[in-house]
């Protein structure tokens, strides 16, 4: 109910009470994405809101990564799982290295060109092209520290808008993360630890 008074030029004062339907349309867009600190929260109607994730079922985020997956078991990647990737993926990409090498960051696996509809990674496999790791090898070398202290090895999954056409088989690390400049729509990390085996240190 809206109240409105009218008031004529020539005095007088004319009262009126009129009742007003407002009809309010309100147009939202499908989908808004918003980048927060390296990850993407999706809103999209019906859907809720998701984030970029990378998870394991080999082992969980900030837990100790099994022998298998390392220099001292089978070396096989482990398996990996991805969910929430954001709308506008083009391609992923997929970085696994340890911050606190032998001479400083160490990369492990450098993956590029995953198909955007990749929500899972098979244990020991090849999900897209690979580069050169700090191993000199095209492919996943797992955890396999020389001294005894505990290290971080942190799984980086990049959601980008771009398939990395530039990037060449013997990209390193450096020149690879070059070509993620401005392509990058969304990462996520997963981290993993592992230390050598007491019989290896005794």
């Amino acid at each position: 109910m809206v109240e409105v008074i009218i008031v004529p030029f020539r005095g007088g004062v004319m009262r009126a009470a009129w009742s007003v339907l407002i009809f309010v349309f309100c147009l939202t867009p499908l989908s808004a994405v918003l980048a927060v600190e390296g990850s993407v929260k999706v809103e999209d109607a019906g859907l809720g809101q998701q984030t970029l994730e990378l998870r394991s079922s080999g082992f969980t985020n900030g837990a100790a990564i099994p022998v298998k997956y390392t220099c001292r078991g089978s070396d096989f990647s482990p398996p990996l799982h991805i969910q929430g990737i954001p709308p506008g993926t083009r391609s992923m990409a997929l970085t696994v290295h340890d911050p606190n090498g032998p001479v400083g960051v160490w990369s492990h696996w450098l993956v590029f060109n995953i198909e955007p509809n990749t929500v899972d990674i098979p244990e020991n496999s090849i999900p897209g092209r690979q580069a050169l790791n700090d191993f000199g090898n095209f492919y996943y070398g797992g955890p396999c520290p020389s001294d005894e202290r505990e290290h971080r090895y942190v799984f980086t999954l990049y959601a980008l808008n771009a398939y990395l056409a530039d990037v060449t088989e013997g990209a390193t690390l450096d020149t690879f993360q070059k070509e993620l400049v401005g392509k990058v729509i969304a990462k996520t990390e997963l981290v993993g630890t592992y230390e050598n085996p007491k019989w290896l240190k005794e």
